[in-house]
């Protein structure tokens, strides 16, 4: 079999900006001053090449317009930097994009080949032509989180300006950046799984006096909790849809197969019963996807999003928790008489990172709730109509098959 997936690179066949899931599953309205889009994308075996353009009027750049060349593996070296950096302690730092996998696909493909011989010629081109297509859908969307993910940081007035997204943007060598070893991802794991206890004792444990910073802390245990069930459930419901797309093709090749037997006069009949199905099938492919890109992604962001917000509580609570410490110290050392002035610094630096982390935290989870609110908004409304529009075509569907049946 042509194996597409293995042997010939995937170009994005529709550039433009805007033309993927980007703008609908995560609105931005980003200052126009900062425009990125990834104009164009290569999919090879083990690797995915995006070309992330920039148009800008910011004295920071010296061109206004230019393009780079960027692996996955360099999107997250730029994430991490945001991550690791204290000045950014308050912010809710933008998902990663997803590490492009298209393994699935692939294998998919190789099941495909393995039992052509157990399939008609036309059930096969159908089915290999429906892979192709699931592949290139994952493939957009992978290209699509990456971009989005980029458009963010160029939307949010202090992570535009951090230096090494510039250097992301307009460095036009390799960033260097690869993917952890072994020992690197081993304790990556450890280090996660530390943070996962400290985090659960500081947001389970510790008592917030700030009754803003309490309440949301409560809400978006919950929420990031409710989120990834909802996404698991739309996962599922968006694949038992294109299961039954994949029957209407077995249905289809099964009357056109009918269709072919000697001394029958109901061949046309059949093969007009097999054009309905095959009708069919493509709507029903095309309800799937829509709620897929409609709901499916967009629960899916959200609950990426929801998390970084919990990351932003943690900090706090870090920050708070060690402010706190700091007192009791300062506390100690007077009682001791000893270390003061140390004691007393240590503690006034505490304060002054706890209450600027409490001040951006509190604009960005305003905003965040503001920016979830609009996007969900948007995207169920865009959903219903589009249910809506699909309903009335089953409908106009059913009918005419009915009526091509009835004239035979």
């Amino acid at each position: 079999m042509d194996d597409m997936m293995e042997d010939a690179p995937l170009h994005d066949p529709e550039p433009q900006k805007g033309r993927t899931a980007t703008n609908t599953s995560v609105d931005l309205n980003a200052d126009s001053s900062l425009e990125i889009d990834i104009s164009d994308a290569l999919s090879e075996k083990d690797k995915v090449k995006f070309t992330v353009h920039t148009k800008t009027t910011l004295p920071a750049f010296e061109k206004p317009e230019f393009s780079v060349v960027r692996l996955h593996e360099e999107f997250a070296w730029l994430h991490d930097r945001f991550v690791e950096n204290e000045e950014y302690a308050g912010v809710i730092i933008p998902p990663p994009p997803p590490r492009p996998d298209f393994d699935a696909s692939r294998e998919k493909l190789q099941r495909l080949s393995e039992g052509e011989g157990a399939m008609t010629k036309e059930e096969f081109t159908k089915m290999k032509q429906e892979l192709e297509a699931e592949y290139l859908a994952t493939f957009k969307k992978t290209v699509a989180m990456h971009e989005v993910f980029l458009q963010r940081i160029a939307s949010h007035a202090k992570l535009r300006e951090d230096v090494n997204f510039r250097v992301f943007l307009k460095y036009e060598e390799d960033l260097c950046a690869r993917s952890k070893n072994k020992k690197e991802k081993f304790s990556g794991f450890i280090s996660a799984l530390t943070k996962k206890a400290d985090e659960t004792l500081i947001l389970s444990g510790q008592k917030d006096s700030d009754e803003f910073f309490e309440k949301e802390k409560q809400f978006l245990v919950e929420y990031h909790s409710k989120l990834a069930a909802a996404t698991g459930k739309a996962d599922r419901a968006t694949r038992c849809q294109k299961d039954v797309a994949d029957v209407y093709i077995k249905l289809s090749t099964g009357f056109v197969t009918l269709s072919t037997i000697e001394n029958t006069e109901l061949d046309k009949l059949l093969c007009k019963v097999a054009e309905c199905f095959e009708k069919t099938r493509k709507l029903e492919g095309r309800m799937a996807s829509d709620f897929d890109l409609k709901l499916s992604d967009l629960l899916r962001y959200y609950t990426n999003d929801t998390r970084a917000a919990l990351d932003l509580l943690y900090r706090r609570s870090r920050a708070l928790a060690n402010f706190e410490h700091s007192n009791k110290a300062l506390d100690k050392a007077r009682q001791k008489n000893k270390d003061v002035a140390n004691a007393e610094a240590t503690q006034q630096s505490m304060s002054e990172k706890f209450e600027k982390i409490s001040e951006v935290a509190r604009e960005e989870l305003a905003a965040f709730k503001t920016r979830r609110i609009v996007h969900f908004r948007k995207n169920l409304m865009e959903m219903a109509e589009l249910q809506i529009k699909h309903a009335k075509a089953q409908v106009q569907l059913y009918k005419m098959c009915l009526n091509v049946i009835k004239e035979d």
